[in-house]
């Protein structure tokens, strides 16, 4: 602690994020990046601005890319809010939509980084638990409140709520702003943005990390009515009016006009995520149906801190949580065929 720091810095208690050891050999199935690369026509893209150009500015409003989205997804001008990674996104939602006078209400099994925001933002927030099975309960979200986020899939679950369940959420809230939160939608579910269109308190935030393959470049978007984009663009441009900058544009632009790659590469995440739930299962682990690119999993004999400690020890990070409720779970990573072999192989051994 420095003498230097204002009263508010020091009663911050920061987001640790998921680790990344500079271990050689290391099989990292901790931190749900995709097995496979970027689409070849964004390394393309990016590849052709390797040059003095670079000297000059991004556009501060990355038309291109808005358009592009706007485009992909169907929407209107003005409905595409672009940013540094999803984080940076959530950040300017937090402080513009969801920084209320009633408190914010998300699930207690979530990210961790919510309850950061807020404290970030002075925002004061409800924990709202998950069913016994993990599943989020409708009925829970019906009070007063300042805003209602959530992650669909949720993490560190990978349980899905349905279109027709998140359509009752908005509809009850009528009065608050909804965030779906869709990082891991593309490996299984349907998204909400086709309600943007019904309800305008709804925003729904993607990233380009998971399906798109980018998490390396940072590149986050949120999607909803005309009126909520104006909101974060007035926070935006009153913090940073360059997030991305024209290797970030490129490659996102690109990603998305490579329909055929995105399409191959999840459906072999999706392939990958039900052989392991049925090796896992053999090995008498219990496995949450997950519509994400981890696999959340508990074992009916084993403790999971233990299994966790000794893949690390064969080179093989998972990762596992001292949660209450989800301690003896472990949540892990989809890898390629390979890497998802050895994990099997490694707990095979481990568990005799």
């Amino acid at each position: 602690m420095s003498r230097y720091w204002s009263d508010f810095v020091k009663q911050l208690q920061p987001y640790t994020p998921g680790e990344q050891p500079k271990i050689s050999n290391l099989t990292k199935l901790n931190t749900n990046e995709n097995p496979y690369g970027p689409s070849p026509d964004a390394l393309a893209a990016m590849q052709r601005l390797l040059n003095d150009d670079l000297r000059l500015y991004p556009p501060p409003n990355a038309d291109d890319l808005k358009d592009c989205i706007s485009n992909y997804y169907g929407l209107g001008a003005g409905q595409v809010f672009v940013g540094n990674g999803s984080d940076e996104v959530l950040a300017h939602v937090f402080n513009g939509l969801l920084n209320q006078d009633e408190p914010l209400l998300f699930p207690d099994i979530s990210y961790s980084f919510y309850p950061v925001f807020c404290q970030l933002y002075g925002i004061e927030f409800n924990k709202i638990p998950l069913a016994e099975d993990f599943a989020i309960d409708l009925s829970d979200y019906q009070r007063p409140n300042g805003g209602i986020i959530f992650p669909n899939p949720n993490a560190p679950t990978g349980k899905l709520l349905g279109l027709e369940a998140i359509e009752q959420l908005l509809q009850s809230n009528s009065d608050s702003v909804v965030v779906v939160d869709e990082a891991y939608i593309d490996f299984g579910g349907v998204s909400a943005v086709p309600l943007i269109a019904k309800y305008n308190n709804l925003l729904v935030v993607h990233t380009m990390s998971k399906s798109r393959s980018l998490a390396g470049m940072r590149i986050g978007y949120a999607m909803g009515s005309a009126e909520l984009i104006e909101g974060l663009e007035r926070i935006k441009n009153s913090f940073n009016s360059y997030p991305l900058g024209h290797l970030q544009i490129a490659a996102a632009v690109a990603s998305f006009n490579d329909q055929d790659y995105f399409e191959k590469t999840a459906a072999r995440v999706i392939r990958s995520r039900e052989q392991l739930t049925e090796q896992l299962e053999r090995l008498n682990f219990n496995v949450l149906p997950s519509a994400a690119n981890f696999v959340f999993a508990r074992h009916q004999q084993q403790q999971a801190e233990e299994i966790a400690s000794q893949l690390r020890r064969r080179g093989i990070i998972v990762r596992h949580f001292k949660q209450d409720r989800i301690d003896q779970f472990l949540r892990i990573t989809l890898g390629s065929e390979q890497q998802n072999q050895l994990l099997v192989q490694s707990l095979t051994d481990i568990l005799g």
